[in-house]
């Protein structure tokens, strides 16, 4: 299995001591964060992108670019990147840009980012057009990288006459679909994209039915189903005991979540509520306590899911250099030898 160090961005103060970074120097942490996972072995990093509130990360390739130069053995990725907001022709060219910067490291995880929907209106679009833009969005992303002279029209853009962006690709760059539905799921088996499961919103288990439905696609779709490649992810945090991550963890993780529930409330004009429930996220979205249990949580979601690759979001809640520091490097040396193949 491969693993991924994993960040919303999301810039609080700790719930216990006030003491809040500036945006500078939680970007600075992200890098650091990068530069840990790669030291102790994780295989890639993956980044959200948000619009308008606390999670501060606007621009993944951005901030990827100055990942790479610092922790050379990552896999660069998203978390997601929005394209329904994006003009497809300059995600294709940023991300062609990263690709050709650190080739063969380059991934995109694309999804539409309909839990957050007031940067639609902001970026002139109808939150009720969500799925359509995103279909035709990513359909015309995906082309524009792995074509030359493309002419093109839909609905939701200018048509494209004879376009070929640049620089070009070194590769057939991996796209992802964030999948938390039947349809983006069939979406992802028809165009032939990996299945990144947004396991961190509920508990794994819900994404069963989604997993499955999506390896009948891909196979009638006509593809090898040993192309098939989906993706978990979750909250993290290795103590050095249960009460040790009761006791550090728990503050922090109840902390950032009513930051999620609230930012979801407003977003939905309250029709999705999310509160904070310890019990029913330890066995659920997140992989926290000593070093064995999420050693045992690791097998018991991949028994669950038989996925390929795990996010792995420590950096929640306003969490100190040395406290992200301390619990990555005891999951790289305590954890990671121990999980699925």
């Amino acid at each position: 299995m491969e693993t991924a160090a994993f960040s919303l961005g999301d810039n609080l103060p700790h719930p216990i001591t006030g003491v809040a970074l500036s945006e500078a120097d939680r970007h600075r942490q992200l890098i650091q964060y990068s530069i840990w996972a790669s030291e102790v072995g994780f295989d890639a990093v993956h980044i959200g992108e948000h619009h308008f509130n606390d999670y501060m990360l606007s621009s993944p390739p951005v901030v990827l670019s100055a990942i790479g130069e610092r922790a050379p053995g990552l896999i660069l990725s998203t978390a997601v990147t929005l394209v329904p907001t994006l003009d497809p022709v300059r995600a294709a060219e940023d991300y062609s840009t990263l690709d050709n910067l650190f080739p063969g490291r380059v991934e995109i995880v694309a999804g539409r980012g309909n839990f957050f929907s007031r940067s639609y209106p902001a970026f002139g679009l109808q939150v009720t057009d969500a799925r359509e833009i995103f279909e035709e969005r990513l359909s015309l992303l995906q082309t524009l990288l792995r074509e030359e002279k493309v002419s093109w029209s839909g609905k939701f853009r200018g048509p494209l006459e004879n376009v070929t962006i640049r620089p070009r690709p070194t590769r057939d760059l991996p796209i992802w679909i964030g999948a938390g539905s039947m349809a983006s799921a069939l979406l992802a088996a028809k165009l032939g994209c990996r299945l990144m499961l947004p396991s961190v919103f509920g508990h794994p288990k819900m994404f069963v039915p989604i997993v499955e439905r999506y390896k009948e696609a891909w196979e009638e779709a006509g593809r090898d189903v040993n192309d098939i490649i989906i993706g978990s992810c979750c909250h993290a945090f290795a103590g050095s005991s249960h009460d040790d991550m009761r006791a550090r963890f728990v503050p922090r993780y109840g902390h950032y979540w009513n930051f999620v529930d609230q930012l979801i409330s407003d977003n939905t004009g309250g029709k999705v509520q999310m509160p904070f429930d310890l019990e029913s996220f330890l066995a659920g979205p997140a992989v926290a306590g000593s070093s064995q249990e999420c050693i045992d949580r690791m097998g018991e979601l991949h028994d669950l899911l038989g996925h390929n690759r795990q996010l792995f979001m420590f950096d929640i809640g306003g969490i100190s250099d040395s406290e992200l520091e301390e619990t990555v490097r005891r999951f790289g040396a305590e954890v990671l030898p121990h999980l699925p193949d």
